[in-house]
């Protein structure tokens, strides 16, 4: 293998860019030619790339979302799409691609992959919802920003004697949620994969704390459960606290990322090289138990990831 192309793909994450500078200084050290392709699966279809060499990506590493870009294609879901990219890649002499992204990048890393493009994905996701991946690039930075705000939060909420529920992001996995509600001694966590009772999860709960001497009380809710205004004003209403909502939004995205970030995101990137560099696609690169190792790409879309109840049932027990 003589050319290879990097590129990002879905919703950004910090620790993105260490993980292409890995990629461009690992193969740039073996002797390949990288190529950045811009703006994901829309760059690679549409031939927005450039080549990359080790002074490219200086600089890049504490620099939170992603210098190359990323983009969503409906296009790329397309057989044309898909084809119109094999084209570019045959064209530029492009062997071997390393998706950064999702799940849903690698459906589209899988698909190249089977006709004939070689794919390495790595997890970039602030989620963490990968299901072969017990760490995925991003979260750790983001469960720092998210527990910084809500410190910030709390102390106004202290101030007034309030109930603030915020909401962070994870659509449909909890684990932001899970984790930052106990960083920062949430009252109550809400998350897509517990149901939950308004009254016996939030309003007995806050009582319960009332009759304990605490007067202020934090609820984080996960962006899959949404709703937080309305649950503000029941609360309000049913506890005569005055009760306020916030959206944390995408500022959970961005930032420098951590240390865990910078250095998972680099090994990561250097171990995808490897198996490209020893003809090897159709892979996810993962973390398990801390070791870097690698899953087939259809193995690791049809697993399932399932939140730590345990861990879940210890929050609440202890954010009385």
């Amino acid at each position: 293998m003589k050319k290879i192309g990097v590129l990002t793909s879905g919703g950004d994450a910090p620790g993105m860019n260490a993980a292409i500078r890995a990629v461009v200084r690992s193969g740039c050290e073996k002797g390949l030619e990288v190529y950045g392709i811009e703006r994901g699966y829309e760059g690679l279809m549409n031939d927005k790339m450039r080549i990359m060499d080790i002074r490219s990506v200086s600089d890049v590493i504490n620099r939170g979302g992603t210098f190359l870009y990323s983009a969503r294609s409906p296009k790329f879901r397309s057989e044309e799409g898909m084809q119109q990219a094999i084209e570019v890649c045959k064209r530029r002499g492009i062997e071997g691609l390393v998706v950064i992204g999702g799940d849903g990048s690698f459906r589209g890393a899988r698909d190249l992959s089977l006709r004939g493009i070689p794919c390495i994905g790595i997890p970039g996701t602030i989620d963490n919802d990968i299901a072969c991946c017990d760490y995925t690039i991003g979260y750790d930075t983001c469960l720092n920003t998210i527990m910084q705000m809500v410190d910030r939060i709390r102390d106004t909420t202290a101030s007034h004697d309030r109930c603030s529920v915020v909401e962070v992001m994870g659509r449909r996995a909890g684990y932001l949620a899970l984790n930052a509600g106990i960083a920062c001694g949430a009252t109550s966590i809400l998350i897509p994969e517990v149901p939950y009772d308004f009254q016996r999860d939030v309003i007995e709960r806050i009582r319960r704390t009332q009759r304990t001497g605490k007067m202020h009380f934090i609820i984080i809710v996960a962006e899959g459960i949404g709703g937080v205004d309305e649950l503000a004003t029941r609360i309000q209403l049913e506890t005569g606290i005055e009760s306020r909502s916030i959206v944390l939004g995408h500022v959970q995205r961005g930032g420098s990322p951590s240390v865990k970030d910078r250095v998972m995101a680099s090994r990561m990137g250097y171990y995808a090289v490897e198996l490209l560099c020893q003809g090897i696609g159709n892979r996810v690169v993962a973390s398990q138990k801390s070791e870097i190792v690698d899953y087939d790409i259809f193995e690791a879309l049809n697993m399932k990831k399932s939140i730590d109840i345990d861990l879940y049932r210890i929050a609440h027990e202890i954010s009385i």
